[in-house]
């Protein structure tokens, strides 16, 4: 299953094929086609074909993620979604309004038929949309309901709109809390929702700081203006890295004495800090980040 960096997505309407091309020239990690929320009733099929021709023609040759947003599994939509974007290039489909796990694992079944069919060799992963009051509740077993979860993706909108829920700090802050927890319990990595303000970068960044201080791998991107500020935002930075590196360097000399806990730069380093070190290195390394 791909597992590349995801620190930006960005949505890209399956209606609006004028803006492929200035999705996939974006440095944006992942592009995500979007059949659902971003498109109305009457261009569904529509939308459907062009985003099945687009990976058709061009998905297989990209180093982004391709992630499509197909509509709710049991809906009468979902399988000609599925139908028309399974293919070779396509990385993961992305599940809207998840609240139970046989969905996951219905769509895992599905995935299983299409790529036995279709002779597609890499499996195709699942991201997890939470954006309902049952589907937080269900986190920690949405994120552990098939081994193609691959991520779990908030959605505050969904969520916290209907119920007049006002999009503050605070309200932010217990979601994702909870939903990086879960997602650790299952070992998957957790994404930020999107922010809708384009003309507001700052509050973009100040979202994707909250985020990223919570754990958070990435952040979902509406424009592509808001990718530069994700990508910066999710990315290790110098000092993180370098201090890693130290880490790293001196927990390799100190396994091979037996010695488990050490001191760096005043710290004492162990078991969980080790590992963090460890996966910084290698974000940086996928990144390439020149630090």
């Amino acid at each position: 299953m791909h597992t590349g960096l995801m620190r930006s997505k960005l949505f890209v309407p399956g209606s609006r094929p004028e803006l492929f091309e200035k999705a996939w020239r974006s440095p944006a990690d992942a592009i995500s086609f979007d059949l659902e929320d971003a498109v109305v009733g009457e261009k569904k099929a529509e939308a459907r074909e062009r985003v099945g021709a687009e990976l058709r023609a061009r998905g297989a040759r990209r180093t982004q993620t391709v992630i499509v947003r197909v509509n709710p599994v049991g809906g009468r939509l979902f399988e000609s979604d599925l139908d028309a974007v399974v293919q070779p290039g396509l990385h993961m489909i992305n599940l809207p309004k998840i609240e139970d796990v046989g969905a996951v694992r219905d769509a895992a079944a599905r995935l299983d038929r299409l790529e036995r069919e279709r002779g597609i060799d890499l499996p195709i992963g699942i991201l997890v949309n939470i954006e309902t009051p049952k589907g937080l509740r269900m986190t920690a077993e949405l994120a552990g309901a098939s081994d193609r979860v691959a991520g779990l993706q908030l959605g505050f909108g969904d969520l916290f709109e209907p119920l007049g829920i006002a999009r503050t700090p605070a309200a932010l802050h217990q979601v994702r809390l909870a939903a990086r927890l879960a997602a650790g319990e299952a070992g998957v990595p957790v994404y930020d929702g999107a922010f809708v303000g384009v003309a507001d970068p700052a509050g973009y960044q100040a979202e994707a700081e909250a985020a990223r201080a919570l754990g958070f791998a990435g952040k979902s991107c509406i424009h592509p203006s808001q990718v530069a500020i994700a990508n910066a935002v999710f990315a290790p930075t110098a000092a993180e890295v370098e201090r890693a590196r130290r880490i790293v360097a001196v927990a390799d000399e100190m396994e091979a004495k037996g010695v488990g806990a050490f001191m760096v730069d005043g710290d004492m380093a162990d078991g969980p800090f080790i590992a963090r070190a460890r996966e910084i290195v290698r974000m940086a390394e996928r990144a390439e980040l020149d630090v």
